[in-house]
């Protein structure tokens, strides 16, 4: 039986907190415990911190949930066709959810965000998210590759033996706050609705992971994660189980 590890606590007050952004602070942010703030590096003259992101992701099943591709391209255009033109931060990997909280408590997407920070060129970068709707592409999947199953189980085999022929994933995405709809969320108003889902949409998406995410992997849906209540993102998969066939 897999061993349930303490999860770690997502809290971070961001709006509290005021530090100089130098690599050797950020680097030591790994190193503090659970019980410490988290301080949110800004990068001077743009004032984009992590709260300032929203952390979107797709979900769905597949027989290997943690995948990657070194194919740019197609990670764009897979954020257009679901994110559209909002500047951001396209996280080149799917992941067991089990995998997207790594050991120092640090989420795939303050990855993201902690590896603009510490690149020379963070102002341009944060400056082309904000003005220009610039996408970049990072990979995580050296800092996430170690499973850490939370106190809540339920995508376990123990807990749901039939996951593990239909084994969940995500694509996390890394998006920058924005008034203008994503286009997934216009899609659903705008797309054919059968049994609750924009099924042709739904199907359009499933082809553009097919480059790093072949068959029979497939998309069910879209939501934003939630630090604070991360089962919220293991109840989506939860509530599909009818649609699988799964008692």
């Amino acid at each position: 039986m897999l061993a349930i590890i303490p999860y770690i606590t997502y809290v971070y007050v961001l709006s509290k907190i005021q530090i100089q952004v130098k690599t050797m602070a950020l680097l030591n942010l790994f190193r503090k415990s659970k019980e410490e703030t988290i301080a949110s590096p800004i990068a001077p003259g743009t004032h984009l911190a992590l709260e300032d992101f929203s952390f979107y992701y797709l979900y769905g099943f597949s027989n290997d949930p943690n995948s990657t591709s070194s194919n740019i391209e197609a990670f764009h255009k897979l954020y257009q066709l679901v994110i559209g033109r909002i500047g951001g931060v396209c996280i080149t990997n799917s992941f067991h959810p089990y995998f997207i909280i790594n050991g120092k408590g640090v989420t795939a997407w303050m990855d993201a965000y902690l590896k603009v920070v510490v690149n020379k060129n963070k102002d341009e970068m944060f400056f082309n998210m904000k003005n220009e709707r610039a996408v970049y592409t990072m990979n995580a999947a050296s800092a996430f590759n170690e499973l850490k199953v939370w106190p809540d189980t339920r995508l376990t085999y123990e807990e749901n033996p039939a996951l593990s022929k239909f084994v969940p994933f995500i694509i996390p995405f890394l998006t920058l706050k924005s008034e203008q709809s994503t286009n997934w969320d216009m899609a659903q108003k705008t797309t054919k609705i059968t049994n609750g889902y924009a099924t042709e949409y739904l199907e359009e998406v499933t082809s553009a992971i097919r480059f790093f995410m072949p068959a029979p992997a497939f998309v069910l849906g879209f939501d934003e994660f939630n630090g604070a209540n991360p089962s919220a993102l293991i109840d989506k998969f939860i509530a599909c189980k009818p649609l699988l066939g799964i008692k």
